[in-house]
Order: C-alpha cells, then sequence, then structure tokens
C-alpha cells in the first residue's frame, strides 16, 4: 500500500472521542520531536522539522472520498507529532470547509506550543489533546526522550496559557510509567500546573501496548489511586482499562458517596472497582436520587447529588 493510500484510516469508534475519521500527517515513517520510551512505534531519532510531507490537496482528496456526516471528529494525528507537519495552518483551513457538523482534534505532545504559529493554529481546531507527561525537567527528559533545546518549563507556560484563551472542547493526556512519573511528587506538580488551565477532561492512562523501550506500565489500581492525588476539583478520567484487573473491593454507601466525590468514576470504573455487592449500594443510591450523572465530551460520569447542588448554588 502507497503512503498516499494510508494517509485516512478508521472510522475508529473511539470511547473517549466518538465515531473518529483518522489522518496520518506522516505515513511512511515517524517524524517526531520525541522519542518516548512508551512508544508504541519503533525507536528513531528525534527532528524537529518533516522532512516527507505531503500536500495539503492529496490530503484533502483522500479525505472527502472518506468523510461522511456520521462521523464525530476528524482526527489529525501521525506516525510522530502532527505539528511538525510543515502546512498545518492551511490544512485546517481546508477541512473547515469540507467538514460541516463534523469536529476537528488534533493529538499533540505539546511541544510546538511555544511556536507562535502552531500557537494560532490549533486554536482554530474544534478540540485538541494536549499530552503532559511530566513537569519535572529531569523526569521529563527520561520518559519523553525529547528533541534537543525542548524546554518543558517553556513547554508548560504555553499549556498554562492555551488553557486559558482556548474556546474548544480541551483534553490532557497522561501517560504514567512505573518508577518514571508516579510519584506523588509528580502527580503533585502536575496537579498544580492543570489547576490553573481549563480542561474539558484530563484522561489518565499507562502502557497498554509493546512500548518501544524495556519499560513497565501501572496497575489499574495503581492509576486510581494516583487519580486520588489530584485536586478533587480536576475533572480526572482514568483512560486506560486494556489489562485493568478487577479490584472487587466492599465499599459502604458512605465510602461509595466519598469515593465518588472526590474522584466522579464510569460504568466501567465502577465495574472494576466495587464487588457485587458494593454494586447493589450504589444502584440504590442512584434509585435514591443521591447520585446523578454528568456528561464530559463522550463519557458518563456519576458523582454525589450534592456535587451538583452545590455547583448551582455557587
Amino acid at each position: 500500500m502507497s503512503a498516499e493510500n494510508k494517509i485516512i484510516f478508521g472510522p475508529i469508534n473511539s470511547r473517549r472521542f466518538g465515531r473518529s475519521l483518522g489522518v496520518d500527517l506522516s505515513p511512511s515513517n515517524k517524524q517526531c520531536n520525541f522519542d518516548c520510551l512508551y512508544c508504541e512505534l519503533a525507536p528513531a531519532a528525534t527532528v524537529d522539522i518533516q522532512a516527507q510531507s505531503i500536500p495539503v490537496s492529496k490530503i484533502i482528496e483522500e479525505l472527502k472520498k472518506h468523510l461522511d456526516d456520521k462521523m464525530d471528529v476528524i482526527t489529525l494525528t501521525a506516525n510522530g507529532e502532527p505539528t511538525l507537519y510543515p502546512y498545518l495552518d492551511e490544512l485546517i483551513d481546508e477541512i473547515d470547509k469540507i467538514k460541516n457538523a463534523t469536529q476537528t482534534l488534533i493529538l499533540t505532545n505539546s511541544a510546538t506550543l511555544v511556536d507562535p504559529k502552531i500557537f494560532a493554529s490549533l486554536m482554530k481546531l474544534d478540540q485538541v489533546k494536549l499530552s503532559l507527561d511530566a513537569v519535572s525537567p529531569e523526569v521529563f527528559k527520561k520518559i519523553d526522550r525529547p528533541h534537543t533545546n525542548i524546554d518543558i518549563n517553556a513547554i508548560v507556560t504555553k499549556v498554562i496559557e492555551f488553557g486559558k484563551v482556548y474556546k474548544g472542547k480541551l483534553f490532557i493526556e497522561i501517560l504514567f510509567v512505573y518508577e518514571l512519573n508516579d510519584t506523588k511528587e509528580e502527580v503533585k506538580k502536575l496537579s498544580d500546573v492543570l489547576m490553573q488551565l481549563n480542561a474539558t477532561r484530563i484522561d489518565l492512562g499507562t502502557i497498554d501496548r509493546p512500548p518501544a523501550y524495556p519499560v513497565m506500565g501501572i496497575s489499574y489500581k495503581e492509576l486510581h489511586e494516583l487519580a486520588q492525588l489530584f485536586d478533587k476539583s480536576l475533572p480526572i478520567h482514568i483512560a486506560s482499562r486494556t489489562h485493568a484487573e478487577p479490584n472487587n473491593a466492599e465499599y459502604s454507601e458512605e465510602e461509595i458517596l466519598n469515593t465518588l466525590d472526590k474522584r466522579p468514576l464510569t460504568q466501567e470504573d465502577i465495574d472494576l472497582l466495587f464487588d457485587t455487592e458494593s454494586k447493589k449500594r450504589f444502584f440504590t443510591l442512584i434509585k435514591d436520587g443521591k447520585i446523578t450523572t454528568k456528561s464530559v465530551g463522550n463519557l458518563e460520569f456519576y458523582l454525589p447529588s450534592e456535587n451538583i447542588q452545590r455547583k448551582r448554588k455557587k
């Protein structure tokens, strides 16, 4: 199959983003400014520009063949970092002409937000997912293995700035690697940064595909414990469940409400965390009106009804 034929992939039914049609802006080879330890692609030397690029006209031509009104999002991604694509701004403008009600989404590692042109281009998108695996320079360098002269402090500054001015749906993704960024200290630093921006949802994940380097992910239980360390006002969601093992713990009604107060959970979280009797208590609390639901993006979360009432009073 030629590179041109691999530009468009999917549609994929994404639990987080809906029905997605993918656009690969580097289909022939990996071109990235990071060489992350956990990357599912083979290791490769980092770059700061794309040596090989596809014309915008070709991407639009291919996109028109596959786009229909059943798509929720057109997802800009790459074998590497999509914002390295040199004609990104023009591409976004051209997609806007044909997308109709479909939303545009990009999956980026955040590093190029320091470029004012990229910053401005991403502002045009309906949805943006920024990765932020670490705030500490030493942890960032170990886990994301960035290209020369990429400074995490500069990235964090721009992530905060973008999060304050962007009007679309902003998603943050943090991927935890065992014994690298899964410490209380790093989570506290991440939480402090995230409190300064207006994210629609913050997705916590871990390695669930074979990584480029010999590193390990953490368990669902450990992810859940880390989620509790973030400020309770943050819209945290545990995204990785591929290798999740049921916890099957017993929760009283009070413990269920307390857990949901600290961190709203999806039905999948409930299924993994609670034993059979706890699930019965959970459904009783729903029936009694003590637990309600709230939609965030494409996901539905359970939380105490009192939380909604408190926010309405403010």
